[in-house]
C-alpha cells in the first residue's frame, strides 16, 4: 500500500510539474516573438525596409535590417508585408459596463470608468481586426462634468485587471454643448439647468469654487494638526467628500480635463476657466470649430482628438470642416483622429488617411494621428505608439500600406502576444464560403 501510495505522489508531482513547464512554455511563446523581413513603419524613426523585430517579454528588443532570430523563437514572416505601432483610439465608449452616463446630477466626477471595464466586449475583438490595440473608454457626454476615464489594452481573454494601463494620463470627463443642454433630448419634466451655455459655465465655475473651498478646510485642518502642542486636543478633520476631492485634483492638476466641445466660443471659455483656477485642458474631444481658434489650443497645450471627416449631424456640428487636422497640425496643436465609435474604431487607418486628401498631411504626419500623437494624450508614448527599442511590442500587421484603402489587418500583436490572426478568425469571406458550401450538400 505505502509503495502504492508512493507512486500515486510521484505521479501527481509529475503531472503538476508538466503542468506548469506548459504553461511557462506558453508564456514564453507568447511575449517573445521575431517578426522577420517586413516593412516597418516606426513613426518617430523613419521606414525600415526588409526589417526585423525582435520582443522579449512583451517589449521591443531589437528592431533593424540584420537582425537574426534567437534559436526557438516563435517568427513571424512579414515579407511583402507592412508592420506598424498598434493603433490608438483616443476616445471610445467600448468596454463600459451598461449605461456610459452617470446623469442623475451634472456633476459626477466621483464615478468612474475603470470600475465597470467588461473584459467580454465583443467590441474589443473587432477593434482587434483593425489593428487597434489600445483605447481610451470615457465617460458619456451627457453631464457638464462627468466621470474618471480609463485606459486599456484590448487583451482579449484576460480579466479586467490585466486590461487597464495603470501608468497612463488620469482624467475627468468635461462636456460642452448641446449635449449637457439636453438640447436633442426633450426632459420627461421640462428643461432642466443647465439649459445655455452660461448655464454650463456656471456649473464649472461653482463646482471649481466649491472644491477650493473644500481644499481650504483640509489646508486648515492640516496647518491646526502640524502645529498641535503637548497635551492640546488634536482637531476633528473635515467630512471627507469623494466629489470634490475629485475636483480638487483637477484644480492640483493631478487630473487633467478631457473636454467634448464642438463651437470655437466654447473651447475659448473652457481654455479662459482652466487658465483662471490653474486647471489643465489635456484634450478636447471632437473639436469641430478647433480650426478657428487654433492658436489658442496650441498655446494652453492641448490636444485635438477629432474625427476625421463628420458634420452637418447636428446644428453646433455645421461649421465643421475636413482641413480641420490639417489645419490644427500647422499651427502647433498635436492632433488625434478618434472613433467614437465601435464600429469606425475597425477602420481607424482609413480615417488618417484622410487627413492627407484634405489639406496635405504627410504620410507620417496621417499616422501619428493614430499612433505617437494618442499616445501622448493618454501619457503613454513612454511604452506605445511607436516602434523603438524599449517600448512594449503592440503592433499592427498590414497585407500592404496601411493607409490604402485596399489594405487589411493580418495580425494584431499586444507585448509580444497575437490576439488577432486573420488566418484563425471567421471572417465574412468564410463565413460566405462556408454557407455557400452548406447549400451544396
Amino acid at each position: 500500500m505505502g509503495k502504492n501510495k508512493s507512486k500515486y505522489i510521484l505521479f501527481i508531482v509529475f503531472i503538476l510539474f508538466s503542468f506548469f513547464w506548459v504553461r511557462a512554455e506558453e508564456k514564453s511563446a507568447g511575449d517573445n516573438l521575431f517578426i522577420s523581413k517586413g516593412t516597418i513603419l516606426t513613426i518617430t524613426k523613419g521606414k525600415i525596409e526588409g526589417g526585423s523585430i525582435l520582443i522579449k517579454n512583451g517589449k521591443i528588443f531589437a528592431v533593424g535590417k540584420d537582425l537574426k532570430p534567437p534559436e526557438g523563437i516563435k517568427i513571424i514572416d512579414a515579407t511583402g508585408k507592412y508592420v506598424m505601432p498598434g493603433i490608438i483610439d483616443s476616445h471610445s465608449h467600448m468596454a463600459i459596463d451598461r449605461g456610459i452616463n452617470e446623469s442623475t446630477s451634472q456633476v459626477t466626477p466621483q464615478v468612474n470608468i475603470q470600475d465597470v471595464i467588461k473584459h467580454d466586449d465583443i467590441a474589443i475583438y473587432r477593434a482587434l481586426a483593425g489593428g487597434t490595440t489600445c483605447v481610451q473608454p470615457l465617460h458619456g457626454s451627457a453631464n457638464v462634468i462627468g466621470g474618471h476615464n480609463a485606459v486599456i489594452k484590448l487583451k482579449w481573454g484576460k480579466p479586467p485587471e490585466e486590461l487597464l494601463v495603470k501608468d497612463s494620463m488620469q482624467g475627468i470627463k468635461f462636456a460642452l454643448g448641446e449635449n449637457p443642454k439636453k438640447s436633442n433630448f426633450p426632459m420627461p419634466r421640462g428643461p432642466e439647468f443647465p439649459n445655455t451655455r452660461m448655464g454650463i459655465e456656471f456649473v464649472i465655475r461653482d463646482s471649481f469654487n466649491h472644491a477650493l473651498e473644500y481644499m481650504k478646510k483640509w489646508d486648515e485642518y492640516q496647518k491646526k494638526k502640524s502645529s498641535l502642542k503637548k497635551g492640546e486636543i488634536p482637531p476633528l478633520p473635515p467630512k471627507r467628500d469623494l466629489k470634490l476631492e475629485a475636483l480638487a485634483d483637477i484644480l492640483k492638476r493631478n487630473l487633467g480635463i478631457v473636454c467634448h466641445g464642438y463651437r470655437a466660443d466654447e473651447l475659448l471659455m473652457m481654455l479662459k476657466t482652466a487658465d483662471e483656477y490653474g486647471a489643465k485642458v489635456v484634450s478636447f474631444e471632437h473639436c469641430l470649430e478647433g480650426y478657428k481658434v487654433a492658436d489658442e489650443i496650441a498655446k494652453h497645450g492641448t490636444v485635438a482628438s477629432i474625427f476625421a471627416d463628420n458634420w452637418a449631424y447636428k446644428i453646433e456640428a455645421f461649421d465643421a470642416i475636413p482641413f480641420n487636422a490639417a489645419i490644427l497640425t500647422e499651427r502647433g496643436v498635436a492632433v488625434t483622429v478618434n472613433s467614437d465609435s465601435d464600429e469606425r474604431v475597425r477602420r481607424l487607418y482609413q480615417d488618417a488617411a484622410k487627413t492627407m486628401k484634405y489639406g496635405g498631411l504627410s504620410e507620417e504626419e496621417a499616422l501619428k494621428t493614430i499612433t505617437i500623437n494618442p499616445a501622448k494624450m493618454l501619457g503613454i508614448d513612454h511604452r506605445c505608439g511607436s516602434i523603438e527599442v524599449g517600448k512594449d511590442g503592440d503592433l499592427a500587421i498590414f497585407n500592404g500600406h496601411p493607409l490604402s484603402v485596399y489594405s487589411k489587418v493580418l495580425m494584431t500583436i499586444i507585448e509580444g502576444e497575437v490576439y488577432f490572426d486573420i488566418e484563425k478568425a471567421i471572417t465574412a469571406e468564410k463565413a460566405l464560403a462556408m454557407a455557400k458550401e452548406k447549400e451544396k450538400k
